[in-house]
């Protein structure tokens, strides 16, 4: 492939990544609002959301050092479907299991973006993004284990709660 197409597909994966970001925080940013009874799932949050931001500012540095910019139209759009997703799930008896196994998706998600992104990075040359891609798929990795090892625990407090007339919600 030739490099300017290769450049093409990476600005494309940049831009899609960081509207991602951006709609990863509409999503985690409602549910961490709402969270009363699993407070280690909002410590958690609370971290991850922290680390988006951060996540963000790589991809923004990563962007202008290729002079270019993110896509305002793109990160609208997936901030938007990420705030009716996290909306969705408010009416839902189960929220925090839907949660949880939308956030643990999501993860995975975009774990393959950012894999996906260090291939082209490194097919195209790149090496001055390798470390920002790299940082926040390492990032993302850990987020994804950590929903992945605190599934039963949440699935098991939010049956506790149910059984004794708690709210399980949130």
């Amino acid at each position: 492939m030739a490099t300017d197409q290769i450049r093409d597909v990476f600005i494309a994966g940049l831009r899609n990544a960081h509207a991602m970001e951006k709609q990863a925080l509409s999503i985690m940013k409602p549910q961490v609002k709402r969270i009363e009874t699993y407070p280690e799932v909002a410590a958690k949050l609370e971290q991850h959301i922290a680390e988006t931001e951060r996540q963000i500012v790589r991809l923004e540095d990563v962007l202008t050092g290729l002079n270019e910019d993110h896509s305002t139209l793109k990160d609208f759009a997936l901030s938007f479907t990420g705030a009716m997703a996290a909306l969705g799930h408010t009416v839902a008896d189960d929220e925090i299991l839907k949660n949880s196994f939308a956030n643990y998706a999501f993860e995975n998600f975009e774990i393959a973006a950012y894999r996906s992104l260090q291939t082209i990075a490194e097919a195209g040359g790149y090496g001055a993004a390798v470390s920002a891609i790299e940082a926040n798929l390492s990032e993302e990795k850990a987020m994804a284990r950590w929903l992945e090892d605190n599934l039963v625990g949440v699935t098991t407090r939010f049956l506790s709660l149910r059984e004794v007339g708690e709210t399980a919600k949130v």
